[in-house]
């Protein structure tokens, strides 16, 4: 297998600040009424900030660069640019040497401010090349990577086996790299789509969080590294902008949905690249994305896992992002529950769907995101009550969805005979749930041997649909019982006529038809029964769908989807998705040469290859966790804590 090569380079970045921005260096300043108040910087070299040029460009935050025409060609884009900013030159994000702490105070909820240290005579963002023998400070004390460390622990150095390559997977990695998107001369991520014949691409033609996972998974088993990097780091530089849809600025931590690389032109026929993020404000709905900065959480873990390269995790700007992440996911708000409380169209089901609350997808996603922080935050006095309401939260959701999401043929046939109205600290109906609400075809679907995680919980509302990604990630992330992700594999095999067909995976099941059709979607052309997000099938969910069976010891499972895939996806051209009940016909609105469809079977392939290298990207139960109790009956003495019950689901 030729290895792609991507050269890596010091690209000539600069940040621009909004006029009205209440930010810099990408770590956002919030007002004083917010919970991330007083962040303050020691401006003890204000004089040498002062004396960088400035010059009006933009009013929006950008980042930017004069492209090195020796570094390889661009892509331009022409759209024009016109509004006003001013631009701070050689100040990017890697300030690692010269701040000296980040710290954080955190109540049991929340934590208050980020305070850094130092002046801001910084230097530019370099995108350096990775060294597996650097030495990273970790938590506690000094951390040492090298090549011996590494190969102790499995991590960074394990050897990519493979045979010969099939036409399919040749034909892949070629697609794969020509979707590479370059800024400032160095790869940064990969186009959605990148169909030659398509006049009228949308948004197709951007860089998107959620959908370059798998094309960074399959760049990292290759031992490509540099454009995970970069995307990692250009994209913590988006983060917190304060774009407005009317006159309403989103929080402060939010990672946007997908950026473009921009020309902008200067004077004497010059150009400068742009990076132009979309935070929802552009997209259908017009929804901010909820998953985006998870995503970016759990490719983060992932890089330090398979590259060895610890150190990127541990700089100071990477540690205040993924803490503004969790400052905006884990703030409080009205809600009671530990699930995250969401609209619909905020992940990757971007389309209204019926999905608004809390939807498995997210809570999955969430979960993971939370273990990711607990492993890779810097373990220190600021930090400690941070760290206790990441295992609080941890606990309270893994119960909460074990308990409350997970259907059976026990659990249906409890919910058919549940009583309602039933008010009391002792209620069984704890959600007033009337049993009418069960659906017929689930009553003859549900397998003797299986179940799984329902879409979505509300009072009075269980959504029974299945939802593949949420069940897959649960099975990934340990956030259902080893016992119940065995079940959801039971019910994929028995069920997989409706959930693979002649083409893995459906998005969901069953899809919703006639007048519920009509309701829930407003009658959405794209989302007819079958298609897009309403039943259809969707290739990359292949590479989820392959790490859950490595970690559940089904690897028979995964070959089976993945050779089913691997007779169609060259020869329809790699579609976005499938339609139809049994996914038969390429989607009718469905995008040719879709980067995560080409990304998810080449990491299908290579984690089939090299089964060690999955254990890297999943976890295990968490048992610590079960000894956690947040709930406040234990306090008040009404009522002893059911903890004991999820310990023996767990440990029998």
């Amino acid at each position: 297998m030729k290895s792609m090569n991507l050269i890596t380079m010091k690209p000539c970045c600069r940040i621009l600040i909004a006029t009205k921005s209440n930010s810099f260096l990408g770590l956002p300043f919030k007002k004083a009424s917010t919970n991330l108040s007083n962040f303050r910087l020691n401006l003890r070299q204000k004089s040498d900030f002062d004396s960088y040029p400035r010059r009006i460009i933009n009013q929006t935050q950008k980042l930017f660069c004069v492209p090195n025409l020796t570094w390889g060609q661009s892509r331009v884009f022409s759209r024009p640019i016109d509004r006003g900013f001013h631009v701070i030159a050689s100040v990017a994000s890697d300030f690692r040497n010269y701040s000296t702490s980040v710290e954080t105070r955190v109540n049991d909820k929340n934590f208050e401010r980020i305070y850094v240290q130092g002046g801001l005579n910084v230097k530019p963002l370099v995108v350096e090349k990775i060294d597996l023998d650097e030495h990273a400070a970790g938590a506690g004390g000094e951390r040492v990577k090298n090549d011996e460390s590494l190969k102790e622990e499995g991590e960074g150095q394990v050897e990519i086996r493979g045979g010969e390559e099939s036409e399919a997977v040749k034909e892949a990695w070629k697609l794969l790299e020509n979707a590479v998107v370059t800024y400032c001369g160095s790869p940064i991520g990969t186009l959605a789509a990148n169909d030659p014949n398509d006049k009228l691409p949308l948004n197709y033609d951007q860089v998107f969080i959620r959908d370059f996972i798998p094309s960074a998974l399959a760049f990292l088993l290759k031992g490509d590294k540099d454009i995970v990097k970069n995307f990692l780091l250009h994209t913590l530089q988006l983060q917190s902008w304060e774009k407005t849809v009317d006159c309403y600025s989103p929080g402060q931590g939010l990672m946007p949905a997908s950026f473009k690389v921009r020309t902008v032109p200067l004077d004497d026929n010059k150009y400068e690249e742009v990076l132009d993020p979309d935070f929802g404000e552009s997209a259908i709905g017009r929804v901010a994305p909820v998953d985006s900065g998870l995503w970016w959480i759990i490719l983060l873990r992932a890089y330090g896992k398979i590259s060895g390269d610890y150190g990127l995790q541990e700089r100071v700007d990477v540690q205040t992002g993924i803490k503004l992440i969790l400052n905006l996911c884990l703030s409080d708000g009205f809600d009671m529950f530990p699930s995250l409380l969401v609209t619909d169209c905020s992940c990757m089901i971007d389309r209204r769907m019926g999905i608004h609350g809390h939807p498995l997808e997210i809570q999955a996603l969430f979960y993971s995101a939370l273990r990711c922080s607990r492993e890779m935050l810097s373990l220190d006095e600021g930090s400690k009550n941070l760290v206790n309401a990441i295992n609080n939260r941890l606990s309270a959701l893994s119960f909460h969805i074990r308990e409350y999401y997970w259907v059976d043929m026990k659990k249906i046939n409890e919910i058919y005979r549940y009583k309602t109205e039933e008010y009391s600290t002792d209620a069984t109906n704890k959600f007033n749930i009337y049993p009418e609400q069960i659906p017929h075809w689930l009553m003859d679907w549900i397998p003797e041997e299986g179940g799984y995680l329902i879409g979505n919980l509300q009072p009075a509302h269980m959504d029974f649909r299945f939802f593949t990604l949420g069940n897959l990630w649960s099975i990934v992330s340990s956030l259902g019982t080893p016992k119940q992700n065995e079940a959801i594999l039971n019910l994929i095999e028995a069920k997989w006529d409706d959930i693979v067909g002649s083409m893995p995976l459906k998005i969901c099941y069953p899809a919703l038809e006639n007048e519920e059709w009509r309701i829930i979607t407003g009658s959405d052309p794209k989302n007819t029964p079958w298609s897009y997000h309403n039943g259809g099938s969707w290739p990359t969910l292949l590479w989820q769908f392959t790490l859950a069976c490595i970690k559940m010891n089904r690897t028979d499972l995964a070959k089976k989807a993945v050779d089913l895939a691997e007779k169609r996806l060259r020869v329809d051209q790699w579609p976005e998705y499938y339609d139809t009940r049994y996914g038969k016909f390429t989607g009718k609105q469905a995008r040719l040469y879709q980067t995560w469809t080409i990304a998810g079977f080449l990491t299908s392939k290579m984690l089939l290859e090299n089964p060690e290298m999955a254990s890297l990207l999943f976890w295990e139960e968490d048992y610590d966790l079960l000894e956690i109790c947040v709930c406040a009956l234990k306090k008040s003495g009404r009522k002893k804590c059911s903890r004991g019950a999820a310990k023996s689901q767990i440990l029998v």
